[in-house]
């Protein structure tokens, strides 16, 4: 199934205070098969012992982390921080998609003011998300179906048993980086394949890019996505063939 909608600048801002950590990167991989992500920030109080464990995430992800103190105890105003950004971005910037990552309601009426300005917006938040906030979106993505998704492809992924066990740090490295491009690959499939299961190689090549920007096909000695696809016969067959745009390269999973 192909996307409906793509954009060319989509901003992510994240509620730490009622966002999960565990579910981080799986969000940032949905919302890079809508198009390329240029704003992702995170907002919090990084002094908070509660969130101690996100700064290595953040860092991870390249999520630019955005400090907030607490004024008054049992007030949050994490929430106002991240309001007053997205409409500095919205007037600045000229963003054609924002996604929310909150289970908070409060947000309601920021995401149908960003929606009166013509902007496309995601909520990513749990199901017990009130009901006035989801659809108050264009789109509304529950955290709990995305980690459920990656850890099935992971697990699928791992009993394919492309990649042998090791000991040392140095190979197993590079074994699990494979292993995140062929879920990155799955997830493709799953995404853009037409109705006969085929998938265009470059739209998969340009999803994992987003969702990976260091993955680098030189590294694991290859020079085209083809030659990768190629070379794993148990989980991919593979054709070129043309049509108007010329010749392409297409995958489907086995």
């Amino acid at each position: 199934m192909e996307n409906d909608v793509t954009f060319d600048k989509i901003a992510v801002l994240i509620d730490a205070d009622n966002a999960r950590l565990k579910a981080l990167k799986s969000i940032l991989d949905e919302i890079s098969k809508y198009g390329r992500i240029i704003v992702k920030k995170a907002y919090g109080d990084w002094k908070n012992p509660s969130l101690k464990r996100w700064e290595a995430e953040l860092k991870q992800l390249a999520i630019k982390p955005e400090h907030q103190f607490a004024y008054t105890k049992r007030k949050n105003i994490t929430d106002i921080a991240l309001v007053i950004d997205a409409m500095d971005l919205l007037y600045r910037n000229n963003h054609d998609a924002f996604v929310v990552v909150s289970s908070d309601v409060d947000y309601t009426p920021l995401a149908i003011r960003l929606r009166e300005t013509g902007a496309y917006i995601f909520g990513v938040g749990e199901e017990k998300t009130p009901i006035a906030f989801r659809n108050s979106c264009d789109s509304f993505i529950f955290t709990e179906h995305i980690i459920a998704e990656t850890e099935v492809i992971e697990e699928d992924v791992r009993k394919d048993g492309t990649e042998e066990e090791t000991d040392t740090d140095e190979i197993c490295s590079g074994a699990c980086e494979t292993e995140e491009i062929h879920r990155l690959l799955k997830t493709a499939s799953e995404t853009y394949q037409d109705d006969d299961g085929w998938v265009n190689a470059a739209i998969a090549g340009d999803y994992v890019k987003r969702a990976r920007p260091d993955f680098e096909l030189r590294a694991h000695g290859f020079s085209k996505l083809s030659e990768f696809l190629n070379s794993y016969h148990d989980l991919y067959e593979t054709k070129r063939h043309s049509n108007e745009k010329g010749t392409l390269f297409s995958y489907k999973l086995k």
